[in-house]
């Protein structure tokens, strides 16, 4: 039996803000190699596996924004939902020093195996979720590491990507959230933009929809109580951000 690859949460809220967290779990089904791809339980539950904490922190800002949410139901290293399906990161062989074991030997006839499971499942139930509202604003939450291997310690709290062209909320928010939040941002830190095929191409930048991806630091969201207060944060920075500037 195919493991489900996403849950819907609140998909009969009607506000205009659609929310979608890609990496959402570290869950690996049994049918890729009895549910294990050989890297440990520590590793597991690392940042390689899956977005620490952004799950729960989508959920709650979902909640406060009467916003569907949509998470994916397995590990991105089976694929990852936020690459282009030409990406060569869509199936992982080594993430953050860590080689993936049950990953070394993924062909093409596996990769799209996986594609046609996991990924685009995924894919389909965001482009519906979003295709029955007026007007949505997708965003999509995500967190990183506070450090990855023999890097330097990343300084945000928060990262806020846009794209060229597509990304006029997320440089607004940028700028309501500096103003009156006093954070340490990241303006397309600690990644840049987006790549073709990703996320936020795919349902946002495609269909000229307004959009923004938000990276928390995993630190900060690690505990439920941390979750609420930036899911708070959050909830009313968007809400501003859409009420007092002209998109």
């Amino acid at each position: 039996m195919t493991h489900q690859s996403f849950s819907i949460f609140g998909s009969i809220r009607r506000s205009r803000w659609l929310i979608t967290c890609d990496h959402a779990s570290n869950f690996v089904p049994p049918e890729i190699n009895g549910g294990d791809l050989g890297i440990g339980t520590a590793n597991m539950n690392r940042h390689i596996a899956y977005d620490i904490g952004a799950q729960s922190t989508a959920l709650i800002l979902g909640e406060l924004l009467n916003a569907p949410v949509i998470c994916s139901n397995f590990s991105r290293l089976v694929i990852d939902p936020n690459r282009g399906i030409d990406d060569p990161t869509l199936v992982m062989h080594l993430y953050d020093g860590t080689i993936i074991p049950a990953n070394r030997a993924v062909d093409d006839k596996e990769k799209k195996r996986r594609i046609e499971h996991y990924y685009q499942p995924y894919h389909n139930a965001l482009a519906e979720l979003a295709s029955v509202r007026d007007d949505p604003i997708i965003i999509a939450m995500h967190s990183f590491s506070p450090q990855l291997i023999g890097r330097a310690p990343r300084p945000w709290e928060i990262g806020v990507l846009h794209a060229a062209g597509g990304g006029l909320l997320g440089i607004s928010l940028i700028k309501r959230l500096r103003q009156e939040h006093g954070l340490t941002i990241g303006d397309n830190e600690p990644y840049a933009g987006y790549l073709p095929g990703d996320s936020i191409d795919q349902h946002a930048l495609q269909q000229n929809r307004l959009n923004a991806l938000i990276e928390l630091r995993q630190d900060l969201i690690e505990t439920a109580e941390g979750q609420t207060q930036w899911a708070q944060l959050l909830a009313t920075a968007l809400t501003d951000t859409l009420k007092y500037t002209k998109l």
